[in-house]
């Protein structure tokens, strides 16, 4: 018993010792100017800190939480609502959708994960209403773990934004980045093969500004990383380097939305333009921006309408098939029915992507909003 009980007492003081060296290293390398000099000592401090804060998220997953807010994906894409408490999320979500969430002029007025859906361009697409997140979310302040958890099955995050808290924008962004979601990005193309000898053999097929071949050894060491082939394709830096290494991180776009506008003068919301640079300004409560948004949300979905034809008939141009940018004829055929690919004999197609109508095409051709596809079976 007391074998345990002294075992015990170590977890709770590791435990609280995380935070703390993660507090630590933080201060540490905001007073270290960046320079060439300098460089591999910022990248190992950056890899001490992630590596840090992995063994203490993968700790906190054996803690027993509240209820979760689960949400099973439907539709053509779905689209998470983000924002601080009382910033017009609720409002946003029934003048989007069918959805009734309720609404008020106070804080935490959702305090489960409300789903709705909005029609538009014939694209079914799912929006989800989580409660607000405030500073801390990513530690579990106001049950933020479990809200931003729901934004890494999200296909676009719509961060809603209260026009007399611009500065809301940077924290949000913040708590999103250390949930170990990247907004607006792609991963980096970078290559990394576990090797049985050899060390670390690293090439670049650019000229690496942001990163030197010295610093990416420092941080695959600090990862216990030994032997392994390194491909950089792109001028990276070592956040992004330590991306690649953890391979856990959920890439999205997003949409900033300056909400409740209609509550400051033009030349107030001018100057909060300028320094928030949002994708959009509008007013959920009064209706402003409603159309704009969708087609926003449409277009950062990269959804596209395909309209088909049976052979020999007129196209059916009332009602769409929905499908993302870049898909080939073949994902058209996958989606219609399992046996269509293999049953393949060729196709038509007449729009965009055709160089002239009825065009006879391959199952790998990649089609583009508004084309015309006529399938030819066996």
């Amino acid at each position: 018993m007391k074998l345990k009980k002294k075992e015990g007492d170590v977890a709770k003081k590791e435990k609280v010792k995380i935070p703390d060296r993660i507090q630590e290293l933080e201060k540490e390398l905001a007073n270290t100017k960046y320079n060439k000099r300098t460089q591999m000592s910022i990248g190992l401090l950056k890899a001490r800190i992630a590596k840090l804060r992995e063994k203490q998220e993968s700790r906190g997953k054996g803690s027993k939480g509240g209820d979760g807010y689960a949400v099973r994906k439907t539709g053509d894409g779905t689209v998470l609502l983000l924002g601080f408490p009382s910033v017009g999320k609720s409002t946003l979500l029934n003048q989007l959708t069918n959805a009734n969430s309720e609404v008020g002029a106070y804080a935490f007025t959702t305090l489960t994960c409300i789903p709705g859906l909005l029609e538009y361009k014939h694209a079914k697409i799912q929006v989800l209403d989580v409660p607000g997140v405030v500073r801390g979310a990513a530690r579990g302040t106001g049950r933020g773990k479990e809200v931003l958890s729901v934004m890494r099955n999200a296909d676009l995050a719509l961060i809603v934004v209260d026009v007399n808290h611009p500065a809301h924008l940077e924290i949000l962004r913040k708590e999103v980045y250390d949930t170990n979601i990247r907004l607006d990005k792609q991963r980096p193309d970078v290559k990394i093969t576990k090797t049985g000898k050899g060390g670390i053999r690293m090439g670049a097929t650019c000229k690496l500004t942001k990163i030197n071949s010295d610093t990416v050894k420092a941080i695959c060491k600090e990862f216990s990383l030994v032997n392994a082939d390194i491909v950089i394709r792109e001028d990276i830096t070592d956040d992004e380097f330590i991306d690649c290494i953890e391979d856990n991180k959920v890439y999205m776009p997003s949409i900033v939305a300056i909400n409740k506008i209609d509550m400051v003068p033009e030349d107030k919301l001018a100057q909060i333009k300028k320094k928030v640079c949002p994708d959009i300004c509008i007013s959920a409560k009064e209706d402003i921006g409603m159309g704009e948004l969708k087609d926003l949300i449409f277009d950062k979905l990269c959804l596209i309408r395909v309209f088909m034809k049976e052979p020999g008939k007129k196209a059916d141009m009332g009602i769409p098939m929905i499908m993302h940018i870049g898909c080939m004829i073949k994902d058209v055929c996958d989606k219609l029915h399992k046996d269509f690919s293999r049953k393949f004999r060729f196709a038509r197609v007449t729009g965009n992507s055709a160089k002239f109508a009825a065009q006879k095409l391959s199952i790998n051709h990649v089609l583009m909003d508004g084309d015309v596809l006529e399938l030819h079976i066996e």
